[in-house]
């Protein structure tokens, strides 16, 4: 044991000297240090969940709120398919006769209220705030011509987001046929798009050249039969996150280019389609389908509207989300360009290089927005412009407001004859 220097003599002087010498520490008393080590990582784990706690009772209200609007939001939909649905089902029965004196006439009114459907169904975002911007070439100037729009898919959102923003380019809605995926036809809206002359497509190499003879039998008699203008085709055959994987073994097998914002698309439902529309090939004679029934007026296909979708840090919108809102309010971008007709070539191994091009542009695009939060500016310009797609507030007041009369009406001639016969 060393004994502690008594105070006042050399020995103590000595001591108190090297204690103000510069550098020198004192110890520190070694069982309270061993006694705090372990309670700082339990004071910071203390601090972090305070810190969680309070993020969490700030978010509670929000929360909550979202909650409520959800339910409600969601009750709206159903109060409203119940009524507007039935209703159309119901006028296209008693407007039987006129479809079959006036053909045309049956089918614009069918079109009209489709429309009108399909507007109900984007408003169920526009009021969430899931609007669209618009890029690209402006697509109402071919408005009243044929045309296939050709999109990147990645949710059910996309559908929607299309319902959206095609609703303020005249009677484009109206006149469209969808191509889709054969699960749409057994949801509550699957009954209209069958008589409004839509087709289901069923994904899988098993039905794959049994379904394209089924769409080029359904385009000979329902598309130009039904007046239809333009077609809505997602050429990719599925959501991108269920064809990435095995597009890009394709395309590393087939030495193509390696794509991770869209997939390689497939070509029978494009080829099938510009077979059977195009009216004419150079030397005069129909190009295939009902093209020999064109109307004197009319100049079959006119036009390919490459459409690419992009969702803000790539996170796409699904039909939950647009029906219950628990998402905040975001903005989809959509970008357009036109094609002539003309210059798409019709040959099969010409028609895919042209194909895969057209999905190389895409991911080039998806790119760029990714990077910087808008789409590059078109060749030749110096700044890329956006167009705001909006919807009039009043307009989606008098559809839903229709609707929900037309179902009052209906259900009151329903009621009175059922007591007439029963």
């Amino acid at each position: 044991m060393t004994a502690t220097p008594r105070p006042g003599t050399p020995a103590a002087a000595a001591a108190a000297a090297q204690l103000r010498a510069p550098g020198h520490r004192p110890p520190a008393p070694l069982a309270p240090a061993l006694q705090r080590l372990p309670s700082a990582p339990a004071e910071k784990d203390q601090t972090d969940s305070n810190v969680r706690m309070a993020v969490t009772l700030e978010e509670a209200p929000w929360l909550g709120w979202t909650l409520v609007k959800a339910l409600m939001r969601f009750a709206f939909m159903v109060a409203n398919n119940l009524v507007a649905i039935p209703s159309y089902i119901c006028y296209v029965i008693i407007l039987q006769p006129l479809r079959l004196l006036d053909s045309k006439s049956f089918w614009y009114i069918e079109g009209i209220m489709y429309k009108w459907l399909l507007g109900m169904v984007a408003s169920w975002g526009w009021y969430a705030g899931y609007t669209v911007m618009e890029w690209g070439d402006d697509i109402e100037a071919v408005s009243k011509d044929e045309a296939v729009m050709l999109v990147n898919h990645q949710a059910t959102g996309d559908v929607c987001t299309l319902m959206m923003c095609l609703q303020n380019k005249g009677l484009v809605v109206a006149q469209m046929m969808w191509l889709m995926d054969h699960i749409f036809k057994y949801t509550n809206f699957g009954i209209v798009s069958l008589i409004h002359g839509d087709f289901f497509i069923r994904q899988g190499k098993s039905h794959r050249d049994q379904q394209l003879l089924l769409l080029k039998k359904h385009l000979e008699n329902n598309y130009r039969s039904r007046d239809r203008k333009w077609i809505v085709l997602f050429p990719e055959g599925g959501f991108l996150r269920k064809r990435r994987e095995t597009s890009q073994a394709f395309a590393e097998k087939n030495n193509l280019p390696f794509l991770k914002h869209v997939t390689l698309p497939r070509i029978g439902a494009t080829k099938i389609i510009l077979s059977a529309l195009v009216a004419q090939q150079e030397n005069g004679s129909p190009a295939g389908g009902d093209a020999k029934e064109l109307d004197s007026k009319s100049k079959g296909l006119q036009w390919i509207i490459d459409t690419t979708i992009a969702y803000p840090r790539a996170e796409p919108i699904d039909i939950q989300t647009w029906i219950l809102a628990y998402r905040k309010p975001t903005i989809t971008h959509v970008h357009y360009r036109i094609f002539p007709i003309k210059d798409v070539p019709l040959e099969t191994d010409d028609l895919s290089d042209w194909l895969y091009q057209r999905f190389i542009e895409k991911e080039d695009l998806l790119s760029h927005f990714y990077e910087t939060g808008a789409f590059p500016p078109p060749e030749g310009r110096n700044e890329a412009v956006s167009r705001e797609m909006t919807l009039s507030n009043m307009w989606i007041f008098l559809i839903q407001s229709f609707a929900f009369l037309s179902g009052y009406m209906w259900y009151n001639v329903i009621q009175y004859f059922y007591h007439c016969l029963f």
